[in-house]
């Protein structure tokens, strides 16, 4: 099945640009991608489902295509479910599932929380509820120490930093997350250069994601952190959820899965043990598989 590009404009001025695969006239699965990743990611499970789906992969805002506006503040939450929810719209709203990693994880679940009327199903690769996360980063001291290379992040200097020497301190992301099973042999170079175009083309506006956040480790007592609550309606998910958990991702322990039935009550959890957080490079198959097994034609 050959691979697409195109550009989708935004009514609210917002250009996504976005890879697809499968006939235009199959039920729609929309694809987000994390950091430091891009769309790209997808290609492999979107060529495995493209014969029974058509997988949409949009660049999200700040990412190689697509619109970077400079303002941290137009990074928060509330942006950037507003560009998935108007790209959704433009496919054919309710889409039949939105699935998601890491960052597009975020997104995705306060998409579905939100919005529930624009998609059927949701599936998220390790991308932990916000629920959860805010829980484990207020009162675990081991996530707080998983989590705490996103204060870095958020460093102005950052991308300067994470620029230097090919992309010295990047590449880093990839191994001290955990190996898998097969270790790191989907890095190959191939996938390397997909990743140095996708950050040559900058990453202030992938950066942004963590400064527009409060959702880090505190760094003092006066950090956001500390009095952020949610409400269980805020974040509570009502449509049938997968939640596919590569449980050696060291950045995102499986804690991050306990008492998830609590906010999403028609969950379906499948936990993969000797898979890291890079489980859709590491085993796209197992993850087109749960995909296609729980999304009905």
């Amino acid at each position: 099945m050959s691979l697409e590009t195109f550009d989708v404009d935004l009514p609210h001025g917002i250009r996504l640009a976005c890879r697809a695969q499968g006939p235009r006239e199959a039920p729609v699965l929309v694809f987000l991608h994390g950091f430091p990743e891009a769309a790209f990611i997808w290609d492999e499970v979107g060529a495995m489902l493209a014969g029974r789906f058509r997988c949409v992969a949009p660049n999200l805002r700040g990412y190689p295509g697509s619109s970077s506006p400079a303002e941290v503040e137009a990074y928060r939450a509330k942006h950037l479910v507003r560009d998935i929810a108007a790209l959704i719209e433009h496919l054919g709203a309710p889409v039949a599932a939105l699935v998601a990693h890491d960052w597009g994880g975020a997104v995705a679940w306060n998409l579905a929380a939100q919005q529930p009327a624009l998609i059927e199903r949701l599936v998220i690769v390790n991308s932990p509820h916000p629920g959860t996360f805010l829980r484990e980063l207020q009162h675990n001291p081991a996530q707080q120490r998983a989590s705490a290379y996103m204060n870095f992040l958020c460093r102005p200097d950052a991308q300067d930093l994470l620029a230097e020497n090919d992309f010295a301190r990047l590449w880093p992301f990839f191994t001290s997350m955990g190996a898998g099973a097969d270790g790191h042999g989907w890095l190959t170079e191939a996938v390397k250069d997909q990743y140095r175009a996708a950050w040559r083309h900058g990453l202030t506006g992938p950066l942004n994601y963590y400064r527009a956040s409060p959702l880090r480790p505190a760094q003092g007592q006066a950090d956001a952190i500390h009095g952020l609550r949610f409400d269980d309606a805020q974040v509570r998910v009502e449509r049938p959820t997968l939640v596919i958990w590569g449980e050696g991702d060291m950045a995102l322990p499986p804690s991050l899965l306990d008492g998830l039935e609590h906010w999403v009550p028609r969950l379906e959890l499948l936990r993969v043990p000797g898979a890291t957080h890079w489980i859709v490079h590491e085993q796209p198959g197992l993850v087109a598989e749960a995909i296609a097994g729980f999304v009905p034609d």
